[in-house]
């Protein structure tokens, strides 16, 4: 298992226009939750400027086609998105965990 963070560039007017497409969003978003691939999600604040998606699979695939439907993204309300992978080494869902030796 890998990890991937989608980014989301939000338009100027996000706040204003995301009411028409929030729950369609959000549904897109609590399925892909449930299906196991989104792990937490949302808009960062001051300024709500970027929104940030983690995402978890073997490959950057289930992001992607998340990005492809979103209806933020396909309104205008996403200016660019895109996936980085992110190697996790610490905490409890680490894809890759790293301990240090012992006696550190």
């Amino acid at each position: 298992m890998k990890h991937y963070l989608l980014f989301y560039d939000l338009a100027d007017d996000y706040l204003m226009r995301r009411g028409e497409f929030r729950g369609v969003h959000l549904d897109l978003a609590w399925k892909a939750s449930e299906a196991g691939d989104l792990v937490v999600a949302g808009a960062l604040a001051d300024p709500a400027d970027t929104s940030v998606l983690l995402f978890k699979g073997e490959t950057s695939a289930a992001a992607e086609a998340f990005a492809a439907t979103d209806p933020y993204v396909l309104n205008g309300l996403v200016k660019s998105w895109r996936v980085r992978e992110w190697t996790t080494v610490v905490g409890e869902g680490a894809a890759n965990p790293v301990r240090p030796a012992s006696g550190s």
